[in-house]
């Protein structure tokens, strides 16, 4: 399937998440994009590791783009590593020294730094593994009944 074969444009967030997706699949990790894990928040990649890591990623296309996100910092709580993905036009120097950073196009990425590891208590990765698995299986039924939209 190419490029071509989608119904719809990707927005360049979404491409970036794509590639970073790609990517982070070749390290075991198995990932969703656009996942709610509390009210009020959406991160762009949920990453979940091959020991029960969490890890969240943050595609950000351009410096309004990142200037304009003032929810990053929730989502600390909510992952054992924050990373932001950007591609390589990307003014680098905005981004917190202490975030994890990984360069991206919509074909694969490149992880440069790595965020510190703060791990999640067990209750809150259990929350996170069940919402991930909820969010996997709703994705793939879509995919699966595109005209089902059920009741949640």
């Amino acid at each position: 399937m190419s490029d071509d074969d989608f119904p719809f444009a990707m927005l360049p967030g979404q491409l970036l998440a794509r590639g970073v997706s790609r990517h982070l699949r070749g390290h075991d990790f198995v990932s969703v994009e656009e996942l709610v894990p509390a009210s009020g928040l959406r991160v762009d990649v949920m990453a979940l590791g091959p020991k029960g890591e969490v890890w969240i990623v943050e595609c950000k296309s351009s410096r309004a783009d990142f200037q304009s996100d003032h929810k990053w910092q929730g989502y600390l709580a909510w992952c054992d590593r924050f990373f932001w993905a950007v591609d390589t036009n990307f003014p680098t120097e905005l981004l917190p020294d202490d975030t994890g950073l990984i360069i991206a196009d919509e074909y694969d990425a490149e992880i440069v730094r790595f965020g510190p590891l703060t791990k999640l208590a067990p209750a809150r990765r259990k929350v996170m593994v069940q919402k991930f698995a909820r969010h996997a299986a709703v994705r793939a039924q879509a995919a699966r009944d595109p005209g089902f939209t059920g009741v949640f």
